[in-house]
């Protein structure tokens, strides 16, 4: 990914961020970040999703394709999830091995 800006993501860190995820948004945020986490489910949604499971430096580990009302496994090494809509991570070039880092723009700092 060479260090370069792909999309703006939310964050989901807090019980209540992570338990809403992707659902019940009339369009889709171009990211979002769910951590702590190491699987996801589809219940509730209507379009299938892009699911990046990340280890603890960012590493993508597993790339997977969630499609409404399917549940990913729990992948050991994961501690967050990084979900797109379907299509993104082709878009973005994004493949397993790569490692995300989280640019906070408010503060210039990286995670």
């Amino acid at each position: 990914m060479n260090d370069e800006i792909v999309a703006p993501l939310e964050l989901a860190d807090t019980w209540a961020t992570r338990a809403r995820g992707m659902l019940w948004r009339r369009t889709l945020p171009p990211a979002l970040l769910i951590r702590p986490c190491n699987s996801v489910h589809g219940a509730g949604m209507t379009v299938a999703l892009d699911v990046a499971l990340l280890d603890a430096r960012g590493t993508v580990l597993e790339i997977l394709l969630l499609r409404p009302w399917r549940v990913t496994r729990p992948r050991r090494g994961a501690v967050a999830v990084l979900e797109a809509p379907q299509g993104s991570f082709d878009s973005w070039g994004l493949t397993t091995g790569d490692v995300l880092r989280v640019r906070d723009e408010t503060s210039g700092s990286t995670t």
